[in-house]
């Protein structure tokens, strides 16, 4: 499963030489970026959204274990949310009824830096591996654009019950959200210069070990932005 670094930030095709290096150079892409991509759980929101489904629907501490296996890798990430959907089963009235009643807790800060983001021009998107009737709900709370989500769609019957997903989508695969960001440097002419890992909730090895600039609070890149 390929890692997608918690934001990344984009600008102009040509507007500032890609692969930077060191962090003053991903530091002065995001004070000029035209776009930011966040990943959602563990980042926008606290915790893993199919965790929670799943800790509604009575099965939290089997998928916690796959959801695990899945971060490290250790299973391709479509075969990991087959398996574990199809112990979930989450039907529509239960995936509703954990939005209403146990809607998803915004990471500190967040809704601050996106304001500020928005206020200067930059495009917010949200990128996911979870679902995206979660996921447009979380977007409602921070003023993001539904039509700038990308995530898994759930399938359901007539009645209601678990019908599958939709495995046409990128975000199901490994790598899909890194083919999201490609798709929007190719349509919108952004150019991918840098990323920022945040480890505010949990921090993950790898992405700390790739990142060029590593928060752990939301705060430091507001105050990067007001410099």
């Amino acid at each position: 499963m390929k890692l997608l670094p918690a934001l990344e930030a984009c600008t102009p095709r040509g507007n500032l030489q890609s692969n930077m290096s060191t962090r003053a150079e991903t530091k002065a892409v995001l004070r000029s970026a035209d776009a930011v991509c966040f990943d959602v759980d563990s980042t926008v929101i606290k915790e893993e959204g199919i965790d929670e489904l799943a800790k509604f629907c009575g099965v939290g501490d089997d998928v916690a274990e796959m959801t695990r296996n899945a971060m490290g890798g250790a299973v391709p990430f479509k075969k990991a949310l087959t398996e574990r959907l199809a112990l979930i089963r989450p039907s529509r009235e239960q995936v509703n009824k954990l939005i209403t009643d146990h809607p998803p807790y915004l990471t500190e800060d967040i809704k601050d830096l996106v304001d500020r983001l928005q206020q200067r021009g930059v495009q917010v998107f949200l990128i996911s591996g979870g679902f995206k009737s979660i996921v447009e709900h979380v977007a409602a709370r921070i003023n993001v654009p539904l039509s700038n989500v990308y995530a898994n769609k759930l399938k359901f019957y007539f009645n209601g019950d678990y019908a599958g997903f939709d495995e046409t989508q990128p975000t199901a695969e490994s790598g899909g959200k890194g083919q999201i960001i490609s798709l929007l440097k190719e349509e919108r002419g952004f150019e991918k210069d840098a990323f920022i890992g945040f480890g505010g909730n949990i921090v993950r090895q790898q992405v700390k070990e790739k990142a060029k600039w590593f928060v752990t609070s939301f705060k430091e890149i507001i105050e990067e932005l007001e410099n």
